[in-house]
């Protein structure tokens, strides 16, 4: 497998060479890497250099190999790709690849069967000794312990859960959408969209690789029945977290302290009843929150963040293409870029960092299928 992927992850860009260093003291390159639902013969994985002054992307590379790469992460130092292969039977899992910062192409890595089907996220330790999936169809989160050098080293661990919800027909089972960290490092949080739960657990500092994990002391975080908790991020200070609800199409905005949550605010970032809310994202600055809905009135709602109480005001809304299942913010903050799958584009929005508004840049990448978006600086 590490050969065939070897042959099949390069640069896939005609007549654009890649772009050489002028000196060490030239600045590293800001890419855009996007995944899609495409089969294992397309080009599922692409990467995009983005000018962060003018919004503009250059093709600079892609991969195929992998059957719907749905969700990617980067490492911290950016040098490997972690990919989800959200297949619905034993072919799903998590794939390393390696990213050549220089050229923006990938080559292969490891391939791990994620043992539960449909991984739709992948997270990363913050001290770097496993990467985690959370399986929708499966039921479970798979852990996966990683060596010095990033690598997948071992099988994984998996965690699987029981149980329904009150929605027969969207909870009949645990559906994990999301695995977060607490800002200090010291809990897994994993949204279970089927059993309307937060489950978490401990993580032991001593510990090594999934170890680290102490599934023994689980405990969870109770939502509305029927809400569906779908993706989490925790704000730039770490006191407060944001849970976009999939079924309810409200954000629930908690009180972080020591790893606990406490529920402050529910507010609708969807009043059509589309249930199909898909993801949240908050600001560099922590003063506005960007939640995603589909189905119906595709868009992005966007909220003004209480930096003292958390909590969130509505301020307007970005109708966008259809789909937006996923969305990325620029790392200054400038741009908003939103994966529309049905419509084969990725739209282009800049932000006014004063307002939180944006504004449609008419600029669009051409892509089959897209639905995650990672920045590596």
């Amino acid at each position: 497998m590490k050969q065939h992927l070897a042959g099949l992850c390069a640069l896939l860009v005609a007549g654009i060479a890649p772009v050489a260093h002028a000196s060490t003291s030239a600045p590293a390159p800001l890419y855009l890497v996007a995944g899609s639902y495409a089969p294992a013969a397309e080009v599922g994985i692409r990467i995009f250099r983005f000018d962060a002054a003018t919004g503009e992307a250059t093709p600079a590379g892609g991969c195929t190999g992998i059957a719907d790469p749905s969700y990617l992460v980067a490492s911290a130092d950016g040098r490997s790709l972690y990919v989800a292969s959200e297949t619905g039977d034993e072919t799903a899992a998590l794939v390393r690849l390696d990213f050549d910062r220089r050229s923006g192409t990938l080559r292969q890595g490891e391939r791990q069967p994620t043992r539960g089907a449909a991984p739709c996220f992948v997270a990363l330790d913050p001290a770097g000794r496993f990467a985690a999936t959370a399986n929708y169809s499966g039921g479970s989160i798979s852990l996966f312990a990683l060596d010095s050098a990033g690598r997948l080293a071992a099988p994984a661990r998996v965690v699987r859960f029981a149980g329904r919800g009150v929605v027969p027909e969207r909870q009949e089972q645990p559906h994990l959408h999301c695995i977060a960290f607490t800002p200090d490092g010291r809990r897994l949080l994993a949204c279970d969209l089927g059993l309307d739960r937060i489950h978490t657990f401990p993580l032991v500092a001593e510990a090594r690789g999934t170890e680290a994990v102490d599934t023994a002391s689980e405990q969870s975080v109770a939502l509305r029945p029927g809400s569906g908790p779908r993706h989490l991020r925790f704000g730039p200070d770490g006191r407060f977290a944001y849970l976009i609800n999939e079924l309810s199409g409200q954000v629930t905005v908690f009180a972080h302290r020591r790893g606990r949550l406490r529920p402050v605010q529910h507010i609708a970032a969807d009043t059509t009843g589309a249930r199909a809310s898909g993801d949240i994202r908050i600001s560099p600055d922590g003063r506005h929150l960007y939640a995603s809905n589909r189905l119906k009135n595709d868009g992005l709602a966007i909220f003004a963040v209480d930096r003292r109480r958390g909590t969130l005001a509505p301020i307007g809304y970005r109708p966008t293409g259809p789909h937006p299942r996923n969305f990325a913010l620029s790392p200054d903050g400038r741009f908003l870029l939103v994966a529309c799958r049905d419509s084969d584009t990725i739209e282009i929005y800049a932000r006014d960092a004063a307002t939180g508004l944006l504004r449609d840049t008419g600029r669009r990448i051409a892509m089959p299928r897209p639905v995650c978006l990672e920045f590596i600086q």
